[in-house]
């Protein structure tokens, strides 16, 4: 994992875990006032106001947690760990808030307030919940949807001596989420079974290492990666390029320059992938009574499912089912050859307006893009997102003819974009399209993402240029 990567997922935890101990803390206070432990044990009764008065403690208590967990740490491991490299150290760190806040009462002699019973239980609680989130994060971690968002498939370019050796390096940090799918020698191999290679395995970087290889070389490697819009890793700064811009980071303790035409990990990417879950999963509640109104209508208009699915090129070209309500005959994809001489568009893409394949129902929806609902599904399952490039069929894909237009591929793919607002289907030149879907990786932000949200239900209800 890069660094970078791994600062920003340090700072989620760190922020997780203050507030689970903040939460613990106030829950000591509640189960102590419990008849079960003033009566039954027979412990004292604390105050009624016993939380107000050391509420003050939370001031050394939030900086404080995170700060333990980090002396002991728990911080300095992989994305999945052993149980017993977690436990240990947040069984210690647990112990050292706790003594730490027993001292602060007694200091500001508030034993009253704040008794042992209360930081015992506090000790307990915050283990407990603490535990219990990185027991969910692990399963989380383990899901395939986890896997897609997180599983890098890199290719190691460079002298094979050189790229054994960052294989094993790679191999001994599995659980980073870095997998080498195939190796490229720099010193002999031809710049087309590179090419070749970042179709074949859906690759997301590349990682070049020009230690003992000619330049020229790697300057090739370079701005292929730059037209695809593949990250590149490389342990030099002497490359200029003309679209991606050039951050330094740090894998295995090996300065790097990244090459990225994409957006680059931020709180803005974590604030985009929330929104997508919350988002989608909120329309999905909000619409699932007129989907499946949709997909009865869908059944009783026109004989065949309800759903179409087809395999289309999603991140980096990698191929995933989309989902959608069914607008054609169910032989439609039989006849599209039949009807390739009414293609209206320029380029790979097949767009035809009256296509005869489409039912009567099937036009309707269309016409107000409802049969993209179900797409829900997919930005659920981490495949596509709210916002990006419209995702194209794969044998589509394979007939790009200009190898710039892959770079639309280097985002998530998306239920909307720029495409939506300014145009639809009234644009003909593929070139313009692709275009489009540039400017909106380059221009990126969450702010631009909420625009395009805000602006196609406005375009959708026109209804012009569906097709």
């Amino acid at each position: 994992m890069l660094q970078r990567d791994r600062l920003i997922r340090t700072q989620i935890q760190q922020l997780a875990d203050a507030s689970l101990f903040a939460i613990s803390f106030w829950l000591a206070f509640c189960l102590r006032s419990t008849p079960f432990f003033s009566n039954a044990l027979g412990l004292d009764t604390i105050p009624p106001d016993a939380f107000n008065q050391v509420v003050w403690l939370y001031f050394a208590l939030v900086p404080l947690a995170p700060l333990a967990l980090e002396s002991q740490g728990f911080y300095n491991r992989g994305l999945i760990s052993h149980r017993l490299a977690i436990l240990w150290p947040l069984l210690r760190a647990c112990c050292l808030v706790t003594i730490g806040l027993v001292l602060l009462v007694f200091l500001f002699k508030k034993s009253n307030a704040a008794p042992r019973g209360v930081m015992v239980l506090f000790g307990i609680i915050s283990f407990i919940l603490v535990w219990a989130k990185e027991e969910l994060l692990a399963v989380v971690l383990r899901s395939r949807m986890a896997r897609a968002q997180y599983h890098r498939r890199i290719i190691l370019a460079g002298v094979p001596a050189e790229t054994a050796r960052l294989r094993r390096e790679i191999h001994t940090h599995a659980s980073e989420g870095m997998e080498v799918a195939a190796e490229f020698n720099l010193s002999g191999s031809p710049v087309q079974e590179l090419i070749e290679l970042l179709h074949e395995h859906s690759i997301s970087g590349v990682f070049v290492t020009a230690r003992h290889a000619q330049l020229d070389r790697v300057e090739s490697v370079l701005q292929l990666c730059e037209v695809e819009g593949v990250e590149a890793w490389l342990v030099a700064d002497f490359f200029a390029t003309q679209i991606a811009r050039a951050s330094f980071d740090e894998m295995f303790g090996r300065p790097l320059l990244v090459f990225r035409t994409t957006p680059e990990t931020s709180w803005q990417i974590i604030t985009k992938l929330l929104l997508d879950f919350l988002g989608a999963l909120f329309l999905i509640i909000l619409f699932s009574p007129v989907m499946m109104v949709i997909a009865a209508l869908v059944k009783f208009t026109s004989p065949g499912p309800a759903f179409f699915r087809q395999q289309r090129s999603g991140l980096n070209g990698a191929p995933f089912e989309i989902l959608k309500f069914r607008t054609m005959t169910s032989n439609a994809e039989q006849l599209k050859h039949e009807l390739a001489a009414m293609n209206e568009m320029s380029g790979p893409v097949f767009k035809v307006t009256n296509d005869p394949r489409i039912t009567r129902f099937g036009k309707w929806l269309r016409q107000y893009s409802l049969d993209e609902l179900p797409q829900l599904f997919n930005v659920l399952r981490g495949d596509m997102s709210l916002v990006g490039p419209r995702p194209l069929p794969v044998d589509e894909v394979r007939r790009f003819s200009d190898l710039a237009h892959r770079r639309r591929l280097s985002v998530k793919p998306g239920l909307t974009c720029l495409w939506q607002i300014k145009g639809r289907n009234q644009i003909s030149d593929f070139k313009e399209w692709v275009r489009l879907d540039l400017e909106y990786i380059d221009n990126w932000s969450i702010w631009l993402d909420l625009k395009i949200l805000l602006l196609t239900p406005p375009a959708v209800l026109r209804g012009t240029g569906a097709k």
